[in-house]
């Protein structure tokens, strides 16, 4: 009676069975499988604690009928008929809640006006990677050149050579550095060499290779002579052009760049001697001068060629040969005032100054300048304010040797042509193309760039008479004739400069310069006025420079169609 059985510790299965967890219910989704869904029935008396399963003492759950003994094997679970069971786990029971469907559009009523906000808050998005420098070619004449097939040159440093040679005699014919810049890197790119950089300093070029996984290679050529020859440089142009248009290889590009380099000139020495007076007498006759002013003129412009070339073979520099060109001019003009023979000394004057002028240096150098060259541009305005120094030193020296002699005050005259409109036209035309023939221009050439001096001339004329001023009006008549001169020089195959420069001569104040160094070293008393006249001169020679850059750049949008060198085929 103490005891306690089995039946009455509160644990008997068959009177307090112990709680068993069931699984929550899954609401099946689209997504859901069938395993997870519907998973498999497990019989209730399988379970621990509960009757006929694993603990029950051996007894059965239905009445009547004898358990399974203890050592029968149990019954194996039949297996999903899914071969592949599914892997994904559901950690909560929430996860088999239905979720919201993805596919929603999103709002797009007012993306457009998103979109200008954006533009207009957001700040300009930075380059990503350096700029090629092939897009230094963008509104050159030598945009998009043509690719060899061939890939990059395999000799890059025989490529490099070539370019230098390109760059010296480009150099030495007078080209600006934006044109020489351009011309080596169309040359380098069209032969496969993408990796160049181009450093040009005044008269030096550097030029560096750095292939991917090569060595470097850099090279240097510095320029030390200069020399007038215009019909050479239009014969670069078109070398550059045919190798820009994959027409010619670079052994063929460095035959004709040699011919080019010592092929003579097209006009003869004595040509060109001959021209120089004809523009002379020309010039003195256009600015209102009569017959013996011009012939005298052209007698010593004459002589300044035959100094100038003495000189030079006497390696005189170039400040003191000039400065004696200019005195010598000036001593001439005052020996026939002191002859009396009833001429005016400074327009005999003005022909020798124009000629002493360094006009494409100065053209050149202010391209330099606006086009980013700052260095290049600062050594040839150095050297071109040097030049106009010595033909001021010159005239000073030689009009304070003839006072000193003797020789009676010399009367200034103003500027004024004593002939009709169409004579002035006449003897533009007649001044600019000799000009052409001393600057070597070709003879194609000559009679495009003489009708573009009158066509500024007659601008010149026309702004004249409508009251603008005197340092305005050459500037003006600069920007037209720098247009005309990039729109016939490219659609002949050449570059602006050897249109422009021969073209805006005339236009230079000659006469202003030689009366203002007269008002300083003479008439002392008209110090001032010297001093304000030299300061207009060198006004007026810098805005008729710029003229002509900014006519330059004003013809680009209207010349991407014309010519041989800016392609209509726009491939690489």
């Amino acid at each position: 009676m103490g005891e306690k059985t089995e039946a009455d510790d509160g644990r008997n299965p068959n009177t307090n069975p112990a709680p068993v967890a069931e699984q929550l219910p899954i609401v099946p989704t689209a997504g859901t499988p069938a395993s997870v869904a519907q998973p498999a029935a497990r019989p209730v008396h399988s379970l621990p604690g509960t009757p006929g399963g694993p603990g029950s003492g051996g007894r059965s759950g239905a009445a009547g009928k004898p358990g399974r003994s203890s050592g029968a094997k149990p019954k194996s679970r039949p297996r999903p008929a899914n071969n592949k069971p599914d892997r994904r786990t559901y950690s909560t029971p929430t996860d088999a809640l239905p979720t919201t469907p993805r596919s929603v559009r999103p709002d797009r009523s007012n993306a457009a006006a998103r979109k200008v906000l954006r533009r207009l808050v957001q700040g300009e998005t930075p380059p990503t990677q350096a700029m090629s420098i092939v897009e230094r070619l963008a509104g050159s004449p030598y945009a998009n050149p043509t690719i060899q097939v061939s890939g990059p040159d395999i000799n890059a440093r025989r490529t490099l050579d070539f370019a230098l040679s390109l760059a010296e005699t480009m150099f030495r014919y007078g080209a600006g550095a934006l044109e020489v810049e351009t011309s080596i890197i169309a040359v380098t790119a069209a032969f496969g060499l993408d990796n160049i950089e181009v450093d040009i300093t005044n008269q030096s070029v550097i030029l560096n290779y750095s292939a991917k996984d090569q060595t470097p290679v850099t090279v240097l050529r510095v320029v030390r002579s200069w020399t007038n020859n215009y019909a050479g440089l239009l014969k670069v142009h078109q070398l550059v052009t045919d190798v820009v248009n994959g027409g010619t290889s670079r052994i063929e590009a460095a035959a004709r760049l040699d011919e080019i380099t010592h092929k003579p000139k097209p006009f003869p020495r004595w040509m060109v001697t001959a021209a120089f007076g004809v523009f002379g007498a020309a010039i003195v006759s256009f600015i209102g001068g009569g017959p013996l002013e011009s012939l005298i003129s052209f007698a010593s412009c004459i002589g300044v060629d035959l100094l100038l070339r003495q000189l030079g073979k006497w390696r005189v520099p170039e400040f003191f040969a000039v400065a004696t060109a200019s005195g010598m001019v000036t001593i001439i003009a005052m020996l026939f005032w002191w002859l009396d023979l009833g001429i005016a000394p400074s327009f005999v004057v003005v022909g020798g100054i124009l000629l002493l002028l360094p006009t494409g240096r100065l053209v050149s150098a202010t391209q330099d300048a606006i086009n980013g060259f700052p260095v290049t541009a600062a050594g040839r305005y150095l050297s071109a304010f040097l030049v106009f120094a010595a033909i001021i030193s010159g005239i000073a020296v030689a009009l304070v040797a003839g006072a000193l002699v003797g020789v009676p005050e010399l009367t200034l005259t103003t500027e004024g042509s004593m002939y009709p409109l169409p004579v002035a036209a006449a003897l533009v035309l007649i001044a600019v193309a000799m000009i052409g023939v001393a600057e070597q221009t070709d003879m194609k050439l000559l009679l495009p760039t003489a009708l573009i001096g009158v066509t500024g001339f007659l601008l010149y004329s026309l702004v004249v008479t409508l009251g603008v001023g005197y340092r305005l009006a050459p500037a003006l008549a600069a920007v037209l004739i720098g247009m005309l001169a990039r729109m016939v020089a490219l659609r002949m195959g050449a570059p602006q400069l050897v249109v422009a420069v021969p073209a805006v001569m005339f236009l230079y104040p000659g006469l202003m310069v030689f009366r203002s160094m007269y008002g300083l070293t003479i008439e002392t008393e008209l110090i001032g006025s010297g001093t304000n006249s030299l300061f207009n001169a060198l006004t007026i020679i810098l805005a008729i420079a710029g003229g002509v850059v900014l006519g330059d750049n004003l013809a680009r949008p209207l010349t991407k169609g014309v010519s041989s060198n800016e392609r209509r085929n726009r491939r690489r």
